[in-house]
């Protein structure tokens, strides 16, 4: 199978890349600045800026498409928008499959998109599975929780937000993460795209582990102190930082504070997985500071 991977530099692409490769297709990575670096040899990678409408020459030739292209949720770009790269960006690769006869198309959301939260992010990704759902093509949806790894922006963002000493948190026993290894999510993406059955199926994805958000931060920085802050202070601070851009903390984040981000029924079972087998964030810490 010959497959664009969409965001194929970036951190979840690099490791899907790496697993279909293994797997014995052809693959080409995707991006705006695509960077060779952490993908195999065999691995093509071309220039592609998904908020562009004419995308019918990157993605002809192609059997499959995955769309990866992503901001994080706590991310609002200068010049692009959630909307922009997750609704607008999903449409346009779903019309230039649909024109190129492209059969499959793998589309990463993610988890919480149906919670009710009305935040710029939740917004652009129902529209954006809307898009996929709507097509005529063979389409998979996946909805993680928070993914791990070597060069993911959670862990980072958990560190920026979080001095190592004592961390003053809304919502940290409220908030609730089930965080999965990119390493054990790469596999299942890559089985959505060669087997028929996940044809039309929407995944929800988590770890073996349910955190509340105060428990992941510890576990990041190794001990310290979260001190809870009210609910009532944080609404106030949200909206004051709110519009300024290098504060990762404004009225969208607010608004998920209490969000439930973990699974009702783990979904990885549709692929043979048990969630115990799964890595733990806690493990992968651990090791990471040995």
């Amino acid at each position: 199978m010959d497959v664009l991977v969409a965001g194929g530099s970036g951190f979840i692409g690099r490791a899907l890349c790496r697993v279909l490769v293994d797997r014995g297709h052809e693959v080409t990575a995707a991006s705006r600045t695509p960077d060779a670096d952490g993908l195999p040899a065999a691995v093509e990678t071309a220039v592609a800026d998904v908020s562009e409408s004419d995308l019918e020459e990157l993605v002809d030739g192609h059997d499959a498409v995955v769309n990866l292209v992503a901001l994080p949720s706590h991310v609002q770009s200068r010049g692009q928008s959630h909307e922009a790269v997750h609704f607008e960006g999903t449409r346009h690769l779903v019309a230039a499959a649909e024109r190129t006869g492209v059969e499959r198309f793998v589309q990463l959301s993610g988890l919480g998109v149906e919670s009710g939260v009305d935040t710029a992010y939740f917004r652009a990704k129902r529209r954006a599975e809307r898009v996929v759902r709507d097509a005529d093509l063979e389409w998979v949806i996946y909805r993680p929780s928070v993914v791990f790894g070597d060069g993911c922006a959670f862990i980072p963002f958990v560190e920026r937000i979080s001095p190592p000493l004592a961390t003053l948190l809304p919502g940290g026993e409220r908030t609730w993460l089930q965080p999965i290894w990119v390493d054990d999510l790469a596999p299942m993406l890559a089985d959505g795209l060669e087997n028929d059955r996940h044809i039309g199926q929407c995944y929800e994805i988590g770890g073996p582990e349910r955190l509340t958000l105060a428990e992941t931060v510890s576990r990041i920085r190794g001990g310290g102190t979260v001190v809870p802050i009210p609910m009532g202070l944080a609404a106030i601070a949200a909206i004051l930082v709110d519009p300024i851009p290098w504060v990762p903390f404004g009225r969208d984040q607010y608004r998920v504070l209490g969000l439930d981000n973990t699974t009702t029924d783990n979904d990885v079972t549709a692929f043979g997985v048990s969630p115990k087998s799964l890595r733990t964030l806690s493990a992968y810490l651990a090791d990471k500071h040995r």
